[in-house]
């Protein structure tokens, strides 16, 4: 194989950036290819537009780049629950017509996450369950398998939440929640319940032994992203009839600000774990960074 030469202009400490961004991205090529095909077995919950071939590569490249140490096999898990709460938000935000369409796809993902064997007109259970079982081959799962339920629990929870909020609005013209109470919502972003995978699948002894803390930081840094998201999608938001968090508040220095304090606050929550979890601290740090940049000219949906 030949070596291109490249210009003398070219410094040393770039090639070696570049070199690094590069096998990133194969590691994100690697996991995208791997969602197309896992999303191909369920087709019922992956036909429309919006689960675009780019979806499932900004997926791949957004926990490529929050865990860049791992393979590609390790990330297999957290990249398909990514996938997971993709498929639960579709079908609770835009193919729910009723509370009682809510209550099914909650009740089919808790009972699953509970062991039950999802039902067969359910591939979102069957995705879910597919999901339950490659985290019961972690030995550690016998005892954090608990966190991780609760993390299913509080995200699908939370989308239902968001979407009374939306029909109240829509229906009866009932006033939309506070920003703080919004805000405290932020399990809709389904950020948390994956990142309990990323750990239990991924982590070492002391993560696991961490694992109630790290929960706790990855809380923080889910409201950064969600507010993130929301000052990028806001557009998209309004036209989807979304809720979003510059709807909630009279002036968009609002939402800066309470980033600014959020992010802050990951700050410090973070600094003690980098001594035991070095790795761990630097995954959520740099979901911060991915997702900041990421969102100033992109977007991970597809057109509706």
């Amino acid at each position: 194989m030949n070596v291109v030469t490249p210009p003398s202009t070219v410094l040393p400490d770039q090639l070696s950036v570049a070199a690094e961004q590069g096998r990133i991205c194969a590691l994100a090529a690697q996991g995208q290819r791997d969602l197309q095909r896992h999303a191909d077995r369920y087709p019922d919950l992956f036909a429309g537009r919006a689960f675009d071939a780019t979806l499932f590569s900004s997926i791949a490249l957004a926990i490529a780049f929050g865990a860049p140490w791992c393979t590609a096999e390790q990330l297999r898990v957290t990249n398909r629950m990514v996938l997971w709460g993709f498929a639960l938000d579709w079908r609770i935000d835009y193919l729910a017509t009723s509370r009682a369409d809510v209550d099914r796809v909650v009740a089919g993902a808790l009972a699953v996450a509970e062991g039950a064997s999802p039902d067969a007109d359910d591939p979102l259970g069957r995705l879910l369950a597919g999901l339950r079982d490659d985290l019961a081959e972690v030995p550690a799962f016998a005892e954090l398998g608990d966190a991780w339920r609760a993390a299913v629990r509080r995200t699908v929870t939370a989308m239902a939440r968001e979407w009374d909020w939306k029909t109240a609005r829509d229906r009866e013209g009932a006033p939309l929640p506070g920003f703080t109470e919004y805000l405290a919502n932020a399990d809709n972003l389904a950020c948390t319940v994956v990142n309990v995978a990323h750990w239990i699948s991924t982590g070492d002894a002391e993560t696991h032994r961490r694992l109630d803390r790290l929960v706790t930081v990855s809380d923080e840094v889910q409201r950064v992203l969600r507010l993130v998201n929301d000052l990028a999608t806001y557009e998209r938001d309004l036209e989807w009839g979304d809720l979003n968090a510059l709807l909630l508040v009279d002036d968009r220095v609002e939402v800066d600000q309470r980033i600014v304090e959020l992010v802050e606050r990951c700050t410090e929550l973070l600094a003690p774990l980098s001594g035991g979890c070095p790795l761990q601290a630097a995954y959520l740090a740099r979901q911060i960074g991915f997702s900041s940049g990421f969102y100033r000219s992109a977007d991970f949906w597809g057109p509706r």
